[in-house]
């Protein structure tokens, strides 16, 4: 196995965590504990709970239960358990935790998503470390005869009163047999020594070494690679092939069909292509095959005069409406956008003696089968085993962004693992993951407004049409969870109206209704979800209030939050940190947005010009408000990587549909940021100390209508539109 030492978790750990063993140690720390599939070996002594182990050396490994994607969580997490164990942060190590319920949430879910990793972990970690701590503490008081509370614990050591000390090393075998006490008080933020400063990151040593393991890098080294024949059209069905052209191919196995194509098995990648491009195959296309960009315009206009379902409402726009002034409209449009991660999809599986072991890169590592399950459940599906008789390694994730929650890539490497002797790797090239994506969802979006004799909206009306993802992951009815009961309420995705919905300047009277259009265009979360589209929308709307007001962006935008502190607050901050009102350079104007998403609130400044016809934007500030600040530079850095990424859709992101197909294929048209295109960005941190939010997509949402409110002011030309053309 290639899997390096920081990734493997022991037997006899996974047996004090699943608590299968009668002497075995166990601490749920808020998550229920089942037993499920083994694991690798390893011989700590202390390990407490399932995130936290401790050796005789002294080595100190904290088990991260999320994925890591460039996010920082493999820092993070460690930093919340270091904090209350009282150990200095030098001394931590981590390793990916096994799928297994004993790393999820609600319903034994593990993943990793919505900005939630931090939010949901915020006490269980810290717990875990605290927990620990008094066990030490008691086991350091036994060994000198003094009483717990006369022992300090500090820098990894047991203080005795004298001054003598004893290493958490030392003192591990003996804190295994401590009965685990409950309700430990955890730190005042006044104590914190490691959580809110910065702290290096874990990660970036394996990183910069190559020793990092990413999904590509992992399983057996005898795994033979495949590729996989897909329909080119949504929806399509294959109807025959004929392999012999693949099978002449040199280095090619065999030929196998599965449930969603056809796979070319090889001695190596190139040989699987070229098997694949041999191939012969008639597809059923099906009814997408004339589905078409302006086609899905018409059925999104044709819903929205239909009507949708009611997202947000307060006032009686109806009544107000009647009595009011000339309305102000304006329609804005979306497109579909790719994930182009980095490390395109791939995934390795084994099926042998009943089991099924996989190695992937996943946000999703465990679920309930009720939910269509995690990678665990889909891999064993897929392979014809029982769920535990499946083992997920995770490995480090070469981009995300909310592709790689879903589960696709892993029932291919599972289900050809289950037709073959041996391990087997199915790589996505490039064309393969831009062409077969799960999209965020095209929209469009109609807008009207009346403005009160002070220029303040007194109306607001905002009608959307776009495709549910909820429909699709949720497709059945389960109680309390989806469709007309909590989550589909009225008929509405909420991760497609949110931020509009519950936008947040003072409108007398407000309705938002969204329709939800069913099209065969695969989409799924991207990078901010519905804040992705609807930030564009209401704070470039809000912007040509302000503008039909005679105001100033900024000072319209301060009036009009008053009900909400937090989005003043970092408003505020980003207009001085950006000096909004002082001179702009010659040929330069600066534009401004803010937004809340996943618990946090964002507001960006953009100084943008317009070279050779394009936009070029010089500068971004920042302020973010993400209640507590874990570590501050991985907050910064997640904010720059929220803009850039943000940058990239506003200028260049569009995946067009032609023939029921998705057109873009590589980044020759799909194109990303340079290098020589990024901005000077100044993110300024602004923590009200309310509980944490999310930092990994915030930061995207407010730069597109940053950048096109600087460019109105600067041409006078409105962008309703993305990605952004002038003229």
């Amino acid at each position: 196995m290639s899997e390096p030492a920081k990734s493997r978790l022991s037997r006899r750990t996974f047996v004090k965590i699943t608590g299968l063993a009668g002497t075995g140690l166990v601490l749920g720390v808020g998550y229920k504990v089942v037993s499920g599939p083994g694991a690798p070996p390893s011989d700590a002594a202390f390990a407490p709970n399932p995130f936290l182990r401790i050796d005789t050396d002294g080595s100190i490994t904290v088990i991260v239960g999320k994925a890591e994607m460039g996010q920082g969580i493999a820092t993070s997490l460690p930093m919340l358990v270091a904090e209350e164990l009282e150990v200095p942060f030098e001394r931590v190590a981590f390793e990916f935790a096994p799928a297994h319920p004993a790393y999820g949430v609600a319903m034994g879910m593990q993943v990793t998503g919505g900005s939630t990793s931090t939010v949901e972990t915020w006490e269980s970690m810290r717990e875990a470390g605290a927990t620990a701590r008094e066990m030490l503490r008691v086991a350091a008081a036994a060994e000198w005869g003094v009483t717990a509370q006369e022992v300090v614990m500090r820098d990894a050591q047991a203080h005795h009163p004298d001054g003598a000390t004893l290493d958490y090393g030392a003192l591990a075998a003996a804190a295994a047999a401590v009965a685990v006490p409950k309700d430990v008080p955890l730190k005042d933020a006044s104590q914190f020594r490691i959580i809110g400063l910065p702290q290096n990151r874990l990660d970036v040593p394996q990183k910069t070494t190559g020793a990092a393991v990413f999904g590509l890098d992992a399983g057996p080294p005898d795994a033979r690679i495949a590729v996989i024949a897909r329909s080119p059209v949504f929806g399509g069905r294959l109807r025959s092939f004929d392999p012999a052209a693949a099978l002449a191919v040199p280095g090619v196995h065999s030929v196998v069909e599965l449930s969603n194509g056809v796979a070319v098995v090889a001695d190596g990648y190139w040989p699987a292509q070229k098997g694949r491009s041999a191939l012969v195959i008639d597809w059923d296309e099906g009814v997408a095959s004339t589905l078409n960009d302006a086609e899905v315009t018409r059925r999104f206009a044709e819903a929205i005069r239909e009507g949708g379902g009611v997202a947000g409402e307060h006032g009686d726009v109806d009544a107000a409406s009647v009595s009011a002034g000339e309305a102000i409209t304006a329609t804005y449009a979306l497109p579909y956008l790719a994930h182009a991660t980095m490390e395109p999809m791939n995934c390795t599986a084994l099926v042998e003696d009943g089991r099924c072991t996989v190695w992937v890169g996943t946000q999703f590592q465990n679920g309930p089968s009720a939910l269509g399950g995690g990678a665990r459940q889909v891999a064993a599906k897929a392979a014809g085993v029982d769920a535990d008789d499946t083992v997920v390694h995770s490995t480090f994730l070469g981009g995300g962004f909310g592709r790689r929650a879903e589960k696709d890539f892993v029932q291919e490497a599972a289900e050809l693992a289950g037709l073959l002797d041996g391990p087997v790797k199915v790589i996505w090239s490039r064309e393969d993951d831009m062409q077969h994506d799960f999209y965020r969802p095209a929209s469009l979006h109609e807008l009207s407004a009346v403005l009160d004799d002070a220029g303040m909206p007194a109306v607001w009306r905002h009608d959307m049409a776009g495709q549910s993802i909820l429909t699709r992951l949720l497709p059945g009815w389960i109680p309390g969870f989806v469709r007309d009961r909590t989550v589909m309420k009225n008929g509405v995705d909420p991760t497609s109206a949110e931020g509009a919905s519950n936008q947040p300047y003072h409108v007398p009277h407000f309705r938002m209704t969204a329709a939800m259009v069913d099209l065969p265009i695969p989409v799924g979360f991207w990078r901010s979800v519905g804040h992705s589209s609807t930030a564009f929308v209401v704070e470039s709307f809000i912007d040509e209030l302000a503008d039909a007001a005679g105001r100033d962006p900024y000072t319209y935008r301060r009036e009009l939050l008053g009900d909400h502190p937090r989005h003043l607050a970092v408003l505020n901050a980003v207009a001085e940190a950006a000096a909004w009102g002082s001179d702009v350079p010659e040929g330069r104007a600066r534009g401004i947005a803010v937004a809340e998403s996943f618990g946090s609130y964002v507001a960006q400044v953009a100084e943008v010009s317009v070279e050779d016809g394009r936009p070029r934007i010089h500068k971004v500030w920042c302020a973010i408000d993400c209640g507590v600040v874990v570590n501050p530079a991985i907050v910064r850095a997640q904010m720059e990587s929220g803009i850039i990424f943000g940058l990239t859709a506003a200028l260049y992101g569009r995946v067009n549909i032609e023939a029921g197909r998705a057109v873009q294929s590589n980044f020759h048209d799909y194109q990303m940021l340079r290098m020589n295109e990024a901005p000077d960005i100044h993110v300024v941190l602004a923590p009200s100390g309310d509980g944490p939010g999310g930092a990994g997509e915030p930061g995207v949402p407010p730069i597109a209508p940053a950048v096109t409110n600087a460019l109105f002011a600067l041409t006078g030309e409105r962008i309703r539109t993305l990605p952004i053309a002038l003229g």
